[in-house]
């Protein structure tokens, strides 16, 4: 996990394990809460098909005097009908009874394999347990996040501050995600936390704006999750931030979201590279935002990725077909900063010299073209056998 993560004035965190995985050793269920109500605000899941947490959390937001947030993973509490939105209300009031809060004020999540019932009577035994472990260290933070966790392999959690005339304000994001991830958004969940004071309406506005280019800017295997969730919780235990700072606030969520959505392409499953994609002028950020898109999610730019083969075609190629209009000589192309394709032509170039700086796990695409002044960066990661092995044996 990363040094110097804590949580921020007035919320505490805790994990348990109460068997809902495979392994019943495994921590399973998280608990995040704030001693006083919170603005909070989310963005989703734009899968036609949501997980009933989904559809209970989206009901619920924003507001202006949530409570806590309660993740379940092992079971994705997904494509399970009335029951599943019967469960999903039980988990939050049952959360509201243990912390004194009302169940409209509790948020939920879950994560895991789709099409299967909670298991109740596990859940219900582990709820009253994460509560009695909640706390405001740094260790009872990353045991919130290990509890999240599927098939990650390493919990994360990233830590901000803001400072300014002798007051200190945090931003603490936790997230989980390893695969099924793709923009709008991916198989991810996100709780960030901060001590400033704000509205419901603020809120709503900062975690769009950070979500916008962090996790609908990543993608593993362009399969969009049911289950999707960026929920921002703001207490205002520190006060509110002087209007000065606003941009600031901004620039450090957006901070925070960037470094979780990272810390999810490099623990990508079965992933040997961390892809880094610069999308350069072009008209609109939509317009980038395509080609980029396109590129990362390319079955054939990603296998040769993973064999460190600066196959150039494959790139230039990916981004004609992305539905935004250019002429060939509109377009250039850098991988490592070495040029391989400039304004329609091929450029001499060291093969083997691109094909080892590839090998470094660290890949970076730019692409540049000559119409308009719009960017995105956009990251993703190779694609192996061993990411095939992984979800071909996911429930078997």
């Amino acid at each position: 996990m990363s040094q110097g993560v804590s949580l921020p004035l007035g919320f505490r965190a805790g994990g348990h394990a109460c068997g809902i995985k495979a392994d019943p050793h495994k921590l399973d269920l998280a608990l995040f809460v704030s001693d006083t109500p919170c603005a909070a605000a989310g963005v989703f899941t734009q899968n036609l098909v949501v997980g009933a947490p989904v559809k209970v959390s989206r009901s619920r937001l924003p507001r202006q005097t949530a409570r806590a947030v309660v993740i379940n993973s092992g079971n994705s509490n997904a494509c399970t009908g009335d029951r599943g939105i019967a469960d999903a209300e039980w988990m939050t009031a049952t959360v509201a009874a243990e912390i004194g809060a009302t169940a409209e004020d509790v948020l939920v999540c879950s994560t895991g394999v789709i099409g299967r019932f909670l298991p109740k009577e596990k859940i219900a035994a582990g709820i009253p347990a994460v509560a009695k472990k909640l706390g405001t260290t740094p260790d009872h933070l990353e045991a919130a996040a290990k509890s999240i966790m599927t098939t990650d392999t390493v919990p994360k959690v990233v830590t901000r501050k803001l400072t300014s005339g002798g007051k200190t304000w945090t931003v603490t994001g936790v997230c989980k995600g390893a695969a099924m991830i793709a923009p709008n958004m991916a198989t991810m969940l996100s709780v960030i936390m901060t001590d400033v004071a704000i509205s419901s309406a603020d809120a709503h506005s900062l975690v769009k704006h950070a979500v916008d280019r962090s996790f609908n800017c990543i993608s593993v295997d362009g399969h969009t999750s049911t289950s999707d969730t960026v929920l921002l919780l703001a207490n205002g235990q520190a006060g509110a931030i002087p209007a000065e700072l606003k941009s600031q606030l901004q620039t450090t969520i957006d901070d925070v979201a960037m470094a979780l959505a990272q810390l999810i392409i490099r623990d990508a499953e079965g992933a040997g590279h961390f892809v880094t994609i610069d999308v350069h002028g072009l008209l609109t950020r939509e317009a980038a935002f395509r080609i980029a898109k396109t590129v990362a999610d390319s079955a054939l730019v990603k296998t040769a990725i993973t064999g460190n083969d600066p196959n150039w075609g494959r790139f230039v190629s990916a981004a004609g077909y992305a539905g935004v209009p250019f002429r060939e000589e509109d377009c250039s192309l850098s991988v490592n900063e070495i040029p391989l394709y400039r304004e329609g032509a091929p450029v001499d170039f060291d093969a083997n010299a691109v094909s080892q700086a590839m090998a470094t796990g660290e890949v970076r695409i730019v692409l540049t073209f000559t119409l308009g002044k719009e960017s995105v960066r956009f990251w993703t990661s190779d694609l192996t056998a061993e990411y095939v092995r992984l979800n071909a044996d996911y429930t078997t």
